[in-house]
């Protein structure tokens, strides 16, 4: 069997470059490969272009890239609780398309399947639609949205083998899997790996065919976005 495990988050990113297209896993800051953010701030890769639900927040997640103006374009859902990706994008300095989040997420598992367009009438008669082809199905107007062409897919799970088998935690199983295989190569992180023909099959979310490179993370914060505790 394969082994694609690599030694740490260095050599997991070989081959970035300045003006690449990156998935990255998350939403808002679960589940979000903190070990690759921290690897492409510390290369300092500019002018890229980040497909991911949000942009984490000012001093953390994407919130870190931003910072040092290392994203040319957003590709996201929502701005979140973002203040720098809201004042960036507001005053022209970042290039940002906000599309509905469940096409953000067809299009990841659009890219994923191989498949190169797909009908949606999620967004029809409004900015989303502008530019775009249009066509009625079964008496509902759809508009023609495409996949997604990334570099490199950045997902975070809770468990892998070496052969690049993934199982998800909780919330975290939100993006992540839809960007596995999505992108020319897929960088798994994960809290516990253990050799090949140890996880349950039955437990897989997404089977190693669609990751390349995967390795064990280190440090996790795991931030909570916001904690909503009860009255005592």
């Amino acid at each position: 069997m394969i082994n694609k495990t690599v030694a740490n988050v260095t050599e997991a990113c070989q081959g970035i470059k300045d003006g690449m297209t990156f998935m990255l896993g998350g939403f808002g800051l679960s589940g979000i490969p903190e070990n690759a953010i921290a690897e492409l701030v510390r290369q300092n890769v500019k002018n890229v272009t980040c497909i991911s639900n949000n942009a984490g927040v000012d001093d953390f997640g994407l919130g870190l890239l931003l910072q040092k103006h290392q994203i040319k374009k957003m590709i996201s859902s929502y701005v979140g609780e973002n203040a720098e990706f809201e004042r960036q994008m507001l005053s022209g300095e970042l290039e940002v398309e906000l599309i509905p989040q469940g096409t953000l997420a067809q299009r990841c598992q659009a890219a994923q399947a191989g498949i190169p367009a797909f009908y949606t009438p999620a967004g029809y008669g409004t900015e989303v639609a502008e530019g775009k082809e249009s066509r009625e199905f079964n008496g509902k107007m759809h508009i023609l949205e495409s996949a997604f062409n990334a570099d490199f897919a950045f997902v975070k799970a809770w468990k892998g083998d070496e052969a690049g088998n993934l199982i998800f935690k909780g919330t975290a199983r939100n993006f992540n899997p839809n960007m596995c295989g999505a992108a020319k190569i897929t960088v798994a992180e994960v809290e516990e790996l253990v050799p090949a023909g140890t996880l349950d099959p039955n437990q897989v979310h997404i089977p190693g065919i669609f990751v390349q490179r995967i390795f064990k993370g280190e440090a996790y914060e795991k931030r909570i976005e916001q904690r909503t505790v009860r009255k005592k």
